[in-house]
């Protein structure tokens, strides 16, 4: 039942299921991506598209990261220490699913968040490091964040053309002409 129901059902990194069903959730992943990249290969959607991946899409196999990166730009999304930390207190207090694949370690007399506060900052910037090789640009945040408040559907419109004409602008400069 949504997103909380994932994450009740993955379980916590070291109860004895998990492992089991973050390789079930990866998998089903992977399927989901290549469906959808299947269908825009064959031409069944001619619109523009956002396709907004979890964070463990980065653990799918090389071939389908390249097919994604051929057909899509890929946008990295890049946080500041502030905004990382804020991801550990939201995980704390209202987990998500999060593909941990070996990062969650348990230290002696350390609780399960301790351990996510100590382990989560290092999954983090081991995926970074993908993230961007896999990206053709990265956008921090904050750029993400509306510009002036109020405004309705008008002001989010401006702050999405914003947004992609950041993008455009760092995807040119990496182009060759």
């Amino acid at each position: 039942t949504g997103i909380n129901g994932v994450a009740a059902w993955m379980g916590w990194p070291d109860t004895p299921t998990y492992a089991q069903r973050e390789a079930q959730y990866l998998l089903e992943e992977i399927a989901v991506v290549e469906k959808f990249l299947s269908a825009t290969e064959s031409g069944d959607s001619a619109a523009p598209i956002v396709l907004d991946t979890t964070g463990s899409v980065i653990y799918a196999q090389d071939v389908l990261l390249q097919r994604l990166r051929q057909q899509m730009t890929v946008v990295h999304l890049a946080s500041t220490e502030r905004e990382q930390q804020l991801l550990v207190e939201r995980y704390l207090s209202d987990p998500k699913p999060v593909l941990w694949r070996g990062a969650f370690h348990v230290m002696d007399r350390e609780s399960p968040r301790e351990t996510v506060a100590r382990c989560y900052p290092l999954l983090i910037a081991a995926r970074r490091k993908s993230y961007e090789k896999l990206a053709h640009c990265s956008i921090q945040v904050s750029e993400l964040r509306a510009i002036g408040g109020r405004g309705g559907a008008a002001r989010n419109l401006a702050d999405v053309q914003r947004f992609l004409e950041k993008i455009r602008e760092q995807v040119e400069q990496a182009s060759p002409l």
